[in-house]
């Protein structure tokens, strides 16, 4: 079967395997019943929906409802919420549905009240802790729990700009350097574990470089919103600052080029990275740190950063070590994830051979949409029908390349590996 043909059929077969949230709910489901998550629950399934709607390809009555179940419960706001989680979710997945100017009007304005509540306290909170300085912790930044997510929605929002550049300012900070315990560190450096919670493997913290939870995060969003044209003072400067550290950090290998998930203390008093490569997907590794630094590089009008970049991207998906380290077909760590970077990366590259790579990357996510089901919808640990790491987020990578279109509904700028098409410049 002809490649697209094939994920275009898997993608509507998941789609009808998750048209009702009353049947998915009596499921054995991995991570429970979150119906507010983005990235476990209802929010994330409607995103599904609504983009098939949006394309022609499913009906809105399971939008509508997949939408209906995620907000049942009233917005949850406070210090619990995130770009995954909670009101900004919601907010994040009524605009995606919102196919005409008004609809949806009045839910959007107050979810918008919670988020602008929340963003507001998290930069205050934020800015306090650097005049103090003090170290982060990642949710206090990162795309999943942290500010780059908030600024993400804000981007996918794109109602209030004024708020969008007081997160790009802060972030600005946060790539200044700051002075602990006699060693001067980078602003994102962490006292925590990876995990995010203290740990005695972690005694002087870490510097995080993943996209879900590190510096990667604000790089991508910082390189978007320049792509968008919305920007602030020592914006540019603070994208060199974060490419100049992972510059320092690159290695280079019979596989390629690849960058450390994390950085211990002790590996940045030794000047040692450890050993390498590993999984290469969105949430730690080449494939999110290649599209974050092709997208800096973009911004920046380095062409010859652009094109290391995409050659590390490139050498990743072709190298059967790092591929064969991939276990699962999700976007946060699995195939569906190297797929649509590499889609992406492919459509404002310079380097051939990306494209190319794509039928291969497909081969785990098409062989035959009863094999998706087996593996995505019904694992032995129970099925996960969200964004991040379920059959959701599968079905939404096997329909755009399906499609070869940019997405409609923007549902893939809460990855901050693009914005939406009608935002960029």
């Amino acid at each position: 079967m002809e490649p697209r043909e094939a994920a275009r059929r898997a993608a509507g077969t998941i789609a009808d395997q998750l048209a009702s949230p009353e049947e998915a709910s009596k499921k054995t489901l991995a991570q429970g019943w979150w119906p507010q998550s983005l990235a476990h629950g209802a929010a994330g399934v409607a995103l599904l929906h609504i983009e098939r709607a949006r394309a022609g390809v499913g009906p809105w009555q399971r939008a509508h409802d997949w939408l209906a179940c995620a907000a049942a419960g009233g917005a949850v706001g406070g210090p619990d919420a995130h770009l995954y989680y909670g009101a900004p979710a919601l907010a994040f997945a009524l605009h995606a549905a919102a196919d005409r100017p008004g609809q949806y009007a009045r839910a959007l304005a107050a979810l918008d009240t919670h988020v602008t509540t929340l963003v507001q306290q998290r930069l205050q909170d934020g800015h306090a802790r650097i005049d103090r300085s003090q170290l982060p912790a990642l949710a206090e930044f990162d795309t999943i729990r942290g500010l780059s997510g908030l600024g993400a929605l804000l981007l996918h929002r794109g109602t209030d700009h004024s708020l969008l550049r007081d997160v790009l300012t802060y972030l600005v900070r946060l790539t200044e350097p700051v002075k602990h315990d006699g060693d001067v560190l980078p602003g994102w450096w962490s006292h925590l574990a990876p995990s995010g919670q203290p740990s005695p493997n972690y005694p002087r913290g870490h510097g995080n470089h993943g996209v879900a939870h590190g510096i990667g995060g604000p790089l991508s969003l910082l390189a978007l919103t320049a792509r968008c044209g919305i920007t602030v003072p020592g914006q540019l400067d603070a994208i060199r600052t974060i490419l100049a550290w992972l510059d320092y950090w690159r290695q280079d290998s019979d596989a390629g080029p690849w960058w450390p998930y994390w950085i211990t203390h002790d590996q940045l008093r030794a000047d040692s990275a450890g050993p390498g490569p590993a999984r290469p997907s969105w949430c730690y590794g080449t494939a999110g740190l290649a599209r974050a630094q092709q997208l800096a590089a973009l911004v920046t009008g380095d062409r010859q950063r652009q094109i290391a970049a995409e050659t590390a991207l490139l050498h990743a998906m072709t190298d059967p070590g790092q591929l064969a380290a991939t276990e699962d077909l999700s976007l946060c760590h699995g195939f569906a994830g190297l797929i649509h970077i590499t889609r992406l990366a492919a459509s404002d590259g310079l380097t051939p051979g990306l494209t190319e790579c794509l039928p291969s990357l497909l081969e785990p996510l098409s062989d035959t949409p009863a094999g998706i089901l087996t593996a995505v919808l019904f694992p032995d640990n129970g099925l996960d029908i969200g964004l991040l790491e379920g059959a959701a987020g599968t079905a939404l990578a096997l329909h755009a390349f399906a499609t070869d279109e940019p997405s409609l509904s923007g549902w893939d700028t809460s990855f901050l590996i693009t914005a939406s098409s009608a935002l960029e410049s």
